[in-house]
């Protein structure tokens, strides 16, 4: 007489369950490999989909791997629907190459609502910096239109956010009039991680709780630190998702909390550079993410949000 087979069974997540798509590298800490474990730390089942998988990041003299596409991202996709796996609380995207990545994307957002309607899409829109665009030129107008009016959330750098909605960002005021722009096209949370202004680096969030009342605004003044990170951004965008679920009517203080962590993180970063006499200046640091995880679970703020009227 035969043993009947076993069920596999994955029990549902009560602190939250994200399905993240980004890129990952086998060394160093960019896309996933800097997202996935903060979030871990924050109390969330983190599944991740990796849509390249390098040796390391880019900005290396050489790389090696290989790159997901649509169609490989759908098979796996169906691989978890064939297993009624696909309930996901958020779903978590953020640098894509391609048009048509980015169009399985929009599907994915679909198949994921189709589950569980509540679905909330953080959406970091990775496109450029600094004035130049290091994706094809027509992944713009894609997130623009298709993307932005889906995403939940939305975590554009100063460049990303222009090309968003079209705005020239040169004052606080036109950081938080771009916002209502994005507000108006989808996302009810907005938050702009980075603006250089008039020496002054800072972050500005939105928040539209009702399409009839004004949206909730802010900025946090954040110090410079003299050299260039990889994975930052990632990284915020997880502990934004990650404190901003845990109080979701309560952007402000999700914000501050995550600019806390990700501030103590450069600073350990920087100081374990130096300690070894390297130059901070001379190329990109690989942040010291796993050391920092005190400051991920633990952040003590220090940059205050101040409302914007």
């Amino acid at each position: 007489m035969s043993t009947p087979p076993i069920l596999a069974l994955a029990l549902p997540s009560a602190t939250g369950r994200v399905l993240s798509i980004q890129s990952h590298t086998v060394q160093g800490y960019v896309g996933n490999k800097s997202a996935v474990f903060p979030l871990q730390l924050l109390g969330y089942d983190v599944d991740p989909i990796n849509s390249v998988q390098f040796s390391n990041h880019t900005g290396y003299p050489s790389f090696r791997g290989q790159v997901l596409n649509g169609e490989q991202l759908w098979e796996l996709i169906e691989g978890l629907e064939a297993n009624n796996l696909l309930f996901y609380t958020h779903l978590l995207t953020g640098y894509i190459g391609s048009v048509s990545f980015l169009d399985m994307i929009l599907k994915v957002v679909e198949k994921l609502r189709s589950v569980n309607p509540n679905l909330i899409y953080v959406c970091d829109p990775v496109m450029g910096d600094e004035g130049k665009l290091y994706v094809p030129p027509e992944l713009v107008s894609v997130y623009r239109e298709k993307v932005v009016p889906v995403a939940s959330m939305l975590t554009p750098n100063q460049f990303e956010a222009e090309q968003l909605t079209g705005y020239r960002i040169s004052s606080e005021k036109d950081g938080f009039e771009a916002c209502r722009v994005l507000h108006h096209a989808g996302p009810s949370k907005v938050v702009i991680t980075s603006l250089n202004m008039d020496g002054e680096l800072f972050l500005i969030g939105s928040h539209q709780k009702s399409k009839s009342h004004p949206p909730e605004q802010f900025k946090i003044v954040i110090p410079k630190i003299p050299a260039y990170f990889t994975g930052t951004g990632d990284l915020m965008t997880a502990l934004l998702l990650g404190w901003s679920n845990k109080s979701p009517d309560d952007l402000a203080s999700a914000s501050e909390l995550a600019v806390a962590s990700l501030q103590a993180l450069l600073q350990r970063t920087l100081q374990d550079y130096e300690k070894v006499g390297f130059d901070s200046k001379s190329s990109s640091l690989e942040i010291r993410l796993i050391q920092s995880q005190d400051d991920i679970c633990r952040p003590q703020v220090r940059y205050k949000a101040v409302k914007y009227s």
